[in-house]
């Protein structure tokens, strides 16, 4: 039994990214209601702004240090990882929330899902190595679902493509995250990421402007701020401590299958192919998990790194 429960426990970071996963997928459909009204910067600011106060007190409590710190890293090596670390979920944001002004909830997520391509290259280069051949292999089948999720169709709209430069910024992200979650507290990184992406999507509202702050749109600042924002954020930080980040990137490849679902429930439909795409991303992660999961003593992460 005991041994039953430690498998069962080696599976936790998974299982919060999917759960981090399903919480970013039920949320396009509300950010986009809510940019109806508001601006991208304006309804970012507010987000990460309410984001970072809900972290704070339990970061202060924390301190900054984490479990593997350099020898080398100190307080202001932590802020400067960690404002580095906003600039990049700035920009993501950013385009993702432009582009989703411009495109359909489904598309923007489906497209967000290929931050997963992104990773595996990004990771080759900062960590200077190459990833275990099973991603290769279930990022050519979530390749090929995402292509079917997008109606079998190359082309692609200002929206799609301001879409993909937020699934770069994305794929990015996920590993300067493993970069600095062994390093540093999760809580108090995410706290301070969420701060700093605030302060950046203010300084854009001058050229956005604020739009017009209705109820609505203070809804889906409090879903998003706590639930995507303070939450999601911190569950899937925490889990990149043993998971690397080519695979949390194929894991989060749900979330598109949740956007897609929720698009069905308020009209939008992916037709049959589109569906067919949706059990090709999930045949992705299956995939992926059958293949490259190990104990978790001998997968803890990036062997080499640069410094920061």
């Amino acid at each position: 039994m005991d041994s039953l429960h430690a498998r069962a426990r080696s599976y936790l970071p998974e299982l919060a990214i999917l759960a981090a996963s399903i919480l970013y997928g039920a949320t396009f459909a509300v950010v986009k209601d809510a940019l109806e009204t508001t601006t991208p910067s304006a309804f970012n600011v507010m987000r990460f702004t309410l984001g970072a106060l809900v972290m704070f007190p339990f970061a202060l409590r924390q301190g900054w240090s984490g479990p593997s710190p350099r020898p080398s890293d100190t307080f202001w090596t932590f802020v400067r990882g960690s404002v580095a670390l906003g600039a990049v979920t700035a920009f993501a944001y950013q385009t993702q929330n432009l582009g989703l002004e411009q495109t359909t909830t489904s598309n923007s997520a489906f497209i967000t899902g290929l931050a997963a391509v992104f990773v595996p290259v990004f990771e080759a280069i900062w960590f200077r190595r190459v990833p275990r051949r099973g991603i290769y292999v279930a990022l050519a089948m979530s390749l090929l679902g995402l292509f079917l999720l997008t109606g079998a169709e190359s082309s692609l709209e200002l929206g799609d493509v301001l879409t993909l430069c937020a699934a770069a910024a994305f794929g990015l992200w996920y590993v300067v995250v493993g970069e600095l979650v062994p390093r540093f507290q999760i809580v108090t990184l995410t706290a301070v990421q969420l701060a700093a992406v605030a302060f950046f999507s203010l300084c854009v509202v001058p050229f956005e402007g604020w739009g017009t702050i209705d109820r609505s749109v203070l809804l889906a600042v409090v879903f998003t701020g706590i639930g995507c924002s303070a939450i999601a954020f911190a569950i899937e930080m925490w889990a990149q401590r043993t998971i690397e980040p080519s695979r949390a990137g194929i894991l989060m490849l749900f979330e598109p299958v949740v956007a897609g679902l929720v698009g069905y429930a308020i009209g939008e439909r992916l037709g049959v192919i589109g569906y067919l795409g949706a059990l090709m991303i999930l045949a992705g992660i299956v995939v992926v998990e059958i293949g490259t999961h190990r104990s978790r003593g001998g997968d803890q992460g990036p062997l080499t790194d640069p410094q920061m």
